[in-house]
């Protein structure tokens, strides 16, 4: 008997220290929680009021707003733009996030594979593409996209294309691929910059026995590389999709060098076009909030990818 109560007492013990959480984590992260939860509560409130009001340019002067309750969101699931604006928005953000994606990873192991200070030249350069100032960064491009003085319809004309005076921003197309050349342009130095780190939490010596075992290349990649740096390109992924999905100044900038609002509005301009160009706040409160739950859609998987693998 007293044999057998030595043997249960360790497992009973393993068992009560698992029950007991630590404490110290969750006092760590209650300020930062509490802080976010602060700046959060009023815009995202404020916004969940105004979609249910009918709230325009009279009551940014103080006149009192009338509720509609759903009215605004009924309004919008009726309108045809609206769904035309998020088919092109879905379209666009996956476009952009899987060439963004690809264009980074390629990058990074381009970083990882030459010398150093080959690597070293084309961090520096990826670093200034990233920090340069949207406005600034979109001047350049609206210049090299000119129909009159553009150096890209010139560079097209000299290779024997008739490019002269064309207009890359008047159709809807060739409006979306100029979107999307500048925004992988600026999006690439942060995945390459991501999964660089990650490549570089991957042991040489793994890859090294690899080789030896007669693997190559490919097969490195695929078998060992990818699996460890998964969850780096899963989280870099993520961020893509929301960012890509939310997309405004360089849309906004290009319309107005010379797009079409109309067949060019993603999301972002949608709702600016609503609310600001149309004083109708009301239902730009309600499409911002089927955006908000748009992203938490897109975000979902990986948060439950999250809790599962936290599980004991």
């Amino acid at each position: 008997m007293t044999m057998s109560r030595t043997l249960d007492t360790p497992p009973r013990a393993d068992a009560l220290r698992k029950r007991r959480k630590p404490r110290a984590p969750f006092i760590l992260l209650a300020p930062a929680v509490l802080l976010l939860l602060a700046a959060l509560a009023y815009p995202v409130g404020w916004q969940i009021v105004t979609s249910m009001q009918r709230f325009g340019l009279a009551q940014q002067f103080g006149a009192s707003a009338e509720f509609v309750g759903l009215g605004n969101y009924a309004r919008l699931v009726t309108d045809p733009e609206l769904w035309g604006v998020v088919l092109r928005s879905l379209a666009f953000c996956l476009v952009n996030a899987l060439l963004t994606m690809a264009i980074g990873v390629l990058l990074a192991l381009l970083m990882k594979a030459v010398p150093r200070p080959v690597a070293l030249v084309l961090q520096v350069s990826l670093l200034l593409a990233w920090a340069m100032p949207v406005v600034a960064a979109m001047t350049v491009w609206r210049w090299l996209f000119d129909y009159q003085r553009g150096v890209i319809n010139h560079l097209l004309t000299q290779l024997g294309f008739d490019f002269v005076g064309h207009s890359w921003l008047e159709q809807p197309l060739s409006f979306l691929f100029v979107a999307t050349v500048v925004i992988v342009w600026m999006s690439v130095p942060f995945v390459a910059f991501s999964v660089y780190a990650g490549l570089t939490q991957v042991p040489d010596e793994v890859l090294e026995a690899a080789q030896i075992d007669g693997a190559n290349s490919r097969q490195r990649f695929t078998g060992i590389i990818l699996p460890m740096v998964r969850p780096v390109l899963a989280l870099v992924l993520l961020l893509q999709l929301i960012w890509d999905l939310r997309v405004f100044a360089q849309i906004k900038l290009l319309q107005d060098a010379g797009g079409v609002p109309s067949e060019t509005n993603l999301l972002g301009t949608y709702i600016y076009q609503v609310g600001v160009g149309s004083g109708d706040f009301g239902a730009a409160s309600a499409v911002s909030m089927f955006v908000l739950a748009l992203t938490v859609t897109l975000s979902w998987p990986y948060v439950r990818t999250l809790l599962r693998e936290e599980q004991p």
